[in-house]
């Protein structure tokens, strides 16, 4: 089957590999129609992590069940389905307490918890870029469609993990209805943050960033765009809220934030919602932070670590929560939310491509080309 497969820094390629099987008796065999290009897989496309030359790539997978193996019973051939990217078990400690973006079971490495499709360092297992794709525990991580999945394919390839993980950010925050919350980061996470704030009812919704295309989208699901190289955003943010700051705030960026001009400052973004947030708010982080990033410019960076404000976030009295998202906590609401006609997640897309122009779209998408905000790769149509 084709695949796209990473080569080695800002290098991919599509090729030939090992046809995806049943290798469980709990596995499904997915034909994926549609595969996203998630900002994450960016950060091992440049190489900046630990991700293996020859594996594929692709966590935000949808498409139809086309084998199952003897111990799955709810899933049939023929059933359109979404995946989370965490790939769980259900029944481990901490699948058990919701924490499916933790789990024990699939996680070969004991010191570690969480497993992905084509993920660096949660797991072996290959991404769904690709014209098949094996997932194990085919019942419990399987998301069954409706009647509608084809016409609004689009919105549902979103449940996979970026409308979730927008999702979570603002749950880790703590929106509520009529709350002023400021997104840091307006890639397609953040406009999942923004618009995730918007769907739960926030009076005011602030998205910081430079990139003009996207803060056009977030001008077009109401809410506010703040050019950070115009004006300084936590001045905005504070003018905007009578001085108190927002109640909330939300970290769509992560390790490889980087000032206007062009500077990496691992804590900028962290730094800048300790300072936008007001006295008790909340903040949500789920930008990637790395344990070790030896391309970093800093001794601190190359460390994991970052000069946080941690005196100011202590005397304000702020609460934050961070890590991956555990999809499966929210996807079948988002789903459904879909579904009734509530939200349409896929105003982010900008590209549909064949598998076989995979390499032009994650050139596009990492240059941050004008126009390519959310770029879908069709395998089926290869």
């Amino acid at each position: 089957m084709k695949a796209v497969v990473y080569k080695g820094p800002k290098n991919v390629a599509v090729e030939e590999v090992p046809d995806a099987k049943i290798e469980h008796p709990a596995d499904v065999l997915v034909r994926i129609t549609s595969a996203n290009i998630c900002g994450s897989d960016l950060h091992m496309y440049e190489g900046r992590t630990s991700f293996e030359t020859g594996r594929t790539f692709g966590h935000e997978n949808l498409g139809e069940v086309v084998e199952v193996g003897p111990a799955v019973s709810k899933v049939k051939v023929g059933n359109r389905v979404v995946l989370p990217f965490n790939i769980a078990c259900g029944f481990c400690k901490n699948c058990d307490r919701g924490f499916t973006n933790y789990c024990l079971t699939m996680q070969p490495e004991p010191k570690l918890a969480g497993a992905a499709f084509g993920f660096a360092d949660m797991g072996p297992y290959q991404g769904g870029q690709a014209e098949y794709l094996r997932v194990p525990y085919g019942d419990f991580n399987c998301l069954r469609l409706g009647e509608d999945s084809v016409e609004k394919e689009l919105d549902y390839v979103m449940v996979a993990d970026i409308f979730p993980t927008g999702w979570h950010a603002t749950e880790m925050a703590g929106v509520y209805p009529g709350d002023s919350v400021v997104i840091y980061g307006a890639g397609p996470v953040g406009l999942m943050a923004a618009y995730s704030a918007i769907l739960k009812g926030a009076g005011k919704v602030m998205v910081v960033d430079r990139q003009s295309d996207r803060l056009k989208l977030a001008e077009q699901i109401g809410a506010i765009p703040v050019d950070d190289s115009a004006v300084d955003p936590v001045e905005f943010v504070k003018d905007q809220t009578m001085g108190f700051g927002a109640d909330r705030g939300c970290e769509c960026v992560g390790y490889q934030a980087h000032d206007p001009s062009g500077n990496e400052q691992p804590n900028l973004t962290l730094n800048r919602l300790v300072d936008s947030v007001r006295f008790v708010g909340g903040i949500g982080v789920v930008g990637v932070f790395v344990p070790q990033d030896p391309g970093a410019r800093d001794e601190l960076a190359k460390q994991g670590q970052v000069a946080f404000d941690y005196g100011n976030y202590w005397f304000k009295g702020q609460t934050m929560g961070s890590g991956q998202c555990p999809v499966k906590k929210y996807n079948r609401a988002l789903r459904d939310l879909i579904a009734g006609g509530k939200a349409s997640p896929s105003f982010i897309v900008s590209h549909e491509l064949p598998l076989d122009r995979a390499p032009e779209g994650y050139k596009n998408f990492d240059s941050r080309k004008d126009g390519w905000t959310k770029v879908v790769l069709h395998p089926a149509a290869a």
